[in-house]
Order: C-alpha cells, then structure tokens, then sequence
C-alpha cells in the first residue's frame, strides 16, 4: 500500500479479511489502470469488460493463474502477472510437516492429550514411522519437489524415487534420485509426496487404484492441488487401511465441507490450504505484485509476467 500511494496511485480497496464479493469488484474496477487479484478473484470476460480500455495490468498474488482468463486479456492488450518461485521454502517445509504429522499420528496424538486419551506409557500406542532407510516418491520433481526431497533427506530417507512428464537432467547427482513409472512409484514408496501442477496427466492420477498398489504403511501428502486426487478413492482407502495415512494442505473442493468423511478420520490430516503462509512469502508475493503494476503502467516489461 505504502508503495503504492507513494508512486500517487488511488487505492480501492475490499477491507476485509475476505474475498471480494464478485458485485463489489465489478463496481470497483471500472476505470482501473491495474489490477492486484488473488486465486479467489475470477479474473474474466465481465470484469475486463466493466475494468475499461485503459486497464494496463493484472497482477495475481499467486503462482497459479487458472483464475484469469488469458485469451480476453491478450484481446484486451493487458500485461498479466504472478508470484513465480516465491513459494518454493514455504510449502517444501509444510509438506515435511504434513508427513511428519500424517507418518507420526499427529492428529491422534493432539486428540489424546486435549481428551485425557493421554494415560499410562504403553509400548505400542501411537507409534508411526520413521524415515531412515525408507523410500521417498516424489511427483512432479519441480522447485518444491527438489526442495521437499532435500528437506527428507535429512530425516534419513535412504532412496529417491520421482515421477512426471520427463526425467530431470542433473537430480542423480544432486539428490540421487531415479526417475521411475508411477506404478513403481506408488508400489515402492513409503512416502508418497505429490507436488505436480494439476494437468489433463495428472488429474485425479491418485486414485483407488494407484491407493490399492501402495504399500499397506505408506504416507501420503498432497501439497499439490485438490484435482490430483480422486477424493472418494482416497476416503475408501484410508477406511480400509489400504495406506497407513495422508496429509493434505490441498482438497476439492475448498473449503473442505466440515461433515467430509475425510475429517472423521484418525490417519488423515488436513490443513486448509496454508502452504504459503509464512509472513515472509506473503510479504515477497506482494512486493511482487507491485512490482509488477508499476512497470506495466510505465509501458516497461513486468518483471514477473506471463508470456502468452
């Protein structure tokens, strides 16, 4: 905001910890230069309409941008913008979170100390699994991927498995890590991390089946997005014990519906989509945004812009 006003800009702002309403921002926007959005925000036809011919820029504070509808914007001659490998720290360390959470019984744990659960030492209660000598699989080896599987390795895990569109040049010396089928993938694991982009090849690609190949004390964690997974497949296999666990920062549909199966189970933990939530990502993601903004309106290439 500082920067912002200091460059002369008026603000029109939603002042609430919320989305904007979609009527607000319609109204809003009608002579804006540029626009800063979140993945809420539906970016599409009507507003680029109500915005006006001297809308320049919008900016998304996100990584994704399937919000934003790219081919009226190029119509529209508006530069777009993102938040591209900002977020990279952040969610590598929620998805070690979420294993240790999901391979360690957090949720149980937590449960049983709030509920008096908590009793007498016993030898088997509670108990999870470790990550030395175990294998990660990782799928989609981007920037988070690397990141998660280094992050693991320092927990012992002994083998690096990855699968996804290709094989990555480099990830054998840096990580030791083997591109492999997803059918070994989720047959030999024992963590399963999923940190693909969500695809036509990837939607629900974790479904009852590929839960059935896994190993009966596999881990899975989603960081991903919510389409990767086949939820009611997911469900049935965490009822029957198919895997021993899941943790899941991302779901479908977001907001989880708070009477989901998936919230009545002991071996699942699910967090409500937190995996850039750090003070400094945000802070970063934003600057970004301004960033952007301001080059586009001084008819500079943006900084952190799509090319479409």
């Amino acid at each position: 905001m500082r920067r912002l006003e200091q460059q002369g800009f008026e603000l029109v702002q939603w002042p609430k910890d919320s989305s904007m309403p979609r009527e607000t921002l319609l109204k809003d926007v009608r002579g804006a230069e540029g626009i800063i959005c979140m993945l809420s925000d539906k970016i599409d036809k009507q507003v680029f309409d109500a915005a006006g011919p001297q809308l320049k820029v919008v900016s998304t504070m996100s990584v994704g941008y399937d919000h934003i509808d790219l081919r009226t914007a190029k119509e529209h001659g508006v530069k777009i913008g993102y938040t591209p490998d900002v977020l990279t720290d952040a969610t590598a360390d929620l998805t070690v979170l979420l294993t240790l959470a999901a391979a360690r019984q957090m949720k149980s744990g937590v449960r049983a100390a709030e509920t008096g659960e908590w009793r007498e030492w016993r030898p088997d209660w509670l108990c999870g699994y470790q990550f030395k000598g175990k294998t990660l699989g990782v799928v989609g080896m981007g920037r988070i991927g690397q990141a998660v599987a280094s992050r693991l390795k320092a927990f012992g895990i002994d083998r690096v498995i990855y699968w996804g569109r290709n094989e990555k040049p480099g990830l054998k010396e840096s990580l030791n890590a083997h591109f492999v089928t997803f059918d070994e993938l989720t047959s030999t694991s024992d963590f399963i991390v999923a940190c693909c982009a969500l695809t036509p090849e990837t939607k629900d690609v974790f479904n009852y089946d590929a839960f059935k190949n896994m190993k009966k004390n596999a881990i899975f964690v989603n960081t991903a997005r919510g389409g990767v997974v086949d939820q009611d497949g997911l469900v049935k296999a965490l009822q029957e014990n198919l895997i021993a666990g899941a943790g899941l920062d991302v779901t479908n549909p977001e907001p989880l519906p708070t009477d989901h199966p998936l919230f009545k189970l002991d071996n699942c933990v699910i967090l409500p989509h937190i995996g850039s939530a750090t003070i400094e990502a945000r802070e970063t993601m934003g600057d970004m945004c301004v960033d952007n903004v301001l080059a586009a309106l001084k008819n500079e290439s943006i900084p952190f812009g799509l090319k479409y």
